[in-house]
């Protein structure tokens, strides 16, 4: 198995114990900056989903630099994005941190454009990633930092950017997905 398919697997792994540290209470104790507090819990989840968050560009680099794309790859790569932000989505709206129908907007959306590209690849076709599902990627990850650092710092300042992220991230995820749509609507048989 090549570094790159190793990184990604890292990821997956590292899936179930992020969940693990948003979840169970583990009482490790709180940070606490005057009237602000993080539970350690959260704190070493937040650092892991950084780490897991991270490895998605490296892996794909790597695969790429050393020309080492292998299919297992193309199948664990996505796969590992989806259940990391699947999962920290699900602790979120756990957590009450997280409405759930901003969840169920952004994983619904994962999940169609990933059989959309199964459509694409039984058809012979590959889709490559737009810049609206980079941008997507990115304000996701994002929103998800934001949201498990509890609006650090700007609580301090009452700014509620922990709101305009949220937003931020439902509407580009919607846009992101309709782009994919139109763009490949060829390939959506309209009858058999």
């Amino acid at each position: 198995m090549n570094l790159a398919n190793r990184i990604t697997l890292v990821r997956i792994f590292l899936v179930p114990i992020v969940t693990i540290f948003l979840l169970v209470k583990l009482n490790l104790g709180s940070l606490t900056i005057g009237e602000y507090s993080i539970s350690y819990n959260q704190v070493c989840a937040l650092l892991l989903f950084i780490i897991a968050a991270s490895t998605d560009g490296l892996d794909g680099y790597i695969a790429r630099k050393r020309k080492i794309v292998t299919n297992l790859g193309k199948l664990l790569d996505p796969l590992a994005d989806k259940l990391l932000m699947a999962a920290v989505l699900i602790a979120l709206v756990e957590m009450e941190k997280l409405g759930a129908w901003v969840a169920i907007i952004i994983i619904s959306r994962e999940w169609a454009v990933t059989g959309l590209r199964q459509v694409a690849l039984l058809e012979g076709a590959v889709m490559a990633a737009s810049k609206w599902g980079k941008w997507k990627t990115a304000i996701q990850i994002t929103m998800i930092i934001v949201l498990l650092l509890n609006n650090f710092p700007f609580n301090f300042i009452d700014l509620r950017i922990d709101l305009v992220v949220v937003w931020a991230a439902v509407l580009i995820t919607v846009y992101s997905g309709v782009d994919y749509f139109v763009k490949n609507k060829n390939l959506i048989p309209v009858s058999d």
